[in-house]
């Protein structure tokens, strides 16, 4: 069952031999206590993977064999999977679209409580039960311009929350860079500075020291000039984000290389109250935001990058996160991370043509006092020109 898993990993890279796999198979056989897609994760990385330098080939190999394996409703009641297998897709009109009332969220939380103690059948194509195919706010594969995804896959991007729990791919920092351009917009923002042990030798100071020596050679020395800037970098993973990958990677990539001191975290949408660095392991290994916030020095230049692009309940309500209930606002959490960092600025991927269109990122701007650049070649110069002031 698990050859494929084998083979891979070792599409990845990651060094593991026929030996290993043979007793990852053996442990299994043992019943070494493996109740859960977490637990088997632990078990095989600890016999599968023998050096720290291979734990992110090994996570995003694993994400990429067992994704959507694990998608169990975290302490919220079964809804019956045929309730929810598409065999209709409607296609409304425009006018008809127009026509569709918004329930506010409020309204829409209470209503799905309601519903799910009185539905008792599956239901496909209407506009009020939880169902598919149709106009309702619950459900999937219809279109309702606010509610609740409920299974399915995003068609419309218009969901308040969605009911189900999500795998997110880690970036990859090695990606190959198709051009050299983005490194060198981002060097903008590299400052350089003498510190540390005199190492490096001082080529003028030693020539006049050794003119001024009757020409006896004196050497001087002088620190190793290194970058000295320090970047937080924030990205937005998963969703719409899915669209930005490749775009994402080389700027995440080019970052890596280019700034010695740059630290990251993830997030989905906007920030709230946690932030993590693998994504397979968000709901297990999370970092509090406000721990964050004060890790790091405020001459820290902070950089968000993401498509803003989400219903403005998640930015601007209490509990509007798609994912749990957060208790506090996004904009709360905005407004921390632009006070606590002057120099912040928002890179967003999504074509600034269509911004006009997205009221969250109109929200965001606003929130980031109009910081927010495309990620193209002159996007990225404005916004290291503005970091590097």
């Amino acid at each position: 069952m698990l050859i494929d898993f084998f083979y891979t990993l070792r599409d990845a890279r990651v060094p593991v031999t026929i030996r290993e796999f043979l007793d990852l198979l053996a442990a299994l056989e043992s019943d070494a206590g493996i109740h859960s897609i977490d637990d088997f994760y632990f078990l095989a990385r600890t016999i599968l993977v023998k050096d720290e330098a291979h734990y992110d080939k090994f996570d995003q190999a694993f994400g990429k064999y067992f994704r959507g394996i694990d998608t169990l409703f975290e302490k919220r009641p079964d809804i019956p999977l045929d309730w929810l297998e598409q065999r209709l897709k409607r296609e409304l009109t425009p006018e008809q679209k127009a026509a569709l009332e918004k329930f506010g969220y409020d309204k829409l939380m209470d209503r799905l409580q309601e519903l799910l103690k009185e539905q008792k059948e599956r239901h496909e194509g209407g506009s009020k039960w939880i169902g598919t195919g149709g106009k309702s706010p619950f459900g999937n594969g219809g279109y309702n311009p606010e509610g609740i995804r409920i299974g399915g896959e995003s068609t419309h991007r218009r969901a308040v929350k969605v009911w189900e729990q999500r795998s997110f791919q880690d970036y990859d920092d090695q990606k190959a860079i198709g051009t050299r351009n983005i490194k060198i917009a981002l060097r903008r923002l590299r400052k350089f500075a003498r510190t540390g042990l005199h190492e490096e030798l001082a080529l003028d100071d030693t020539i006049r020291a050794t003119a001024n020596n009757a020409g006896y050679l004196d050497l001087r020395m002088q620190p190793e000039r290194k970058n000295n800037i320090k970047v937080l970098m924030l990205l937005d993973v998963g969703g719409s984000m899915d669209d930005h990958i490749a775009l994402t990677e080389e700027l995440f990539s080019a970052a890596r290389s280019e700034f010695k001191h740059l630290d990251f975290y993830y997030f989905h949408n906007c920030v709230y109250d946690y932030l993590w660095k693998n994504n397979h392991r968000r709901h297990a290994e999370r970092f509090p935001t406000m721990d964050v916030l004060r890790r790091y020095p405020p001459d820290t230049k902070l950089i968000f990058v993401g498509d803003a692009t989400m219903s403005p309940y998640e930015i601007l309500q209490p509990g509007g996160s798609v994912e749990y209930n957060n208790p506090e606002a996004g904009a709360a959490w905005m407004q921390r991370f632009t006070n606590t960092f002057p120099k912040a600025a928002w890179l967003n991927p999504e074509p600034e043509g269509l911004w006009q269109y997205r009221q969250s990122i109109a929200i965001m701007q606003q929130l980031m006092a109009g910081r927010m650049f495309p990620v193209t070649l002159d996007g990225l110069d404005r916004a290291m020109r503005l970091l590097s002031k």
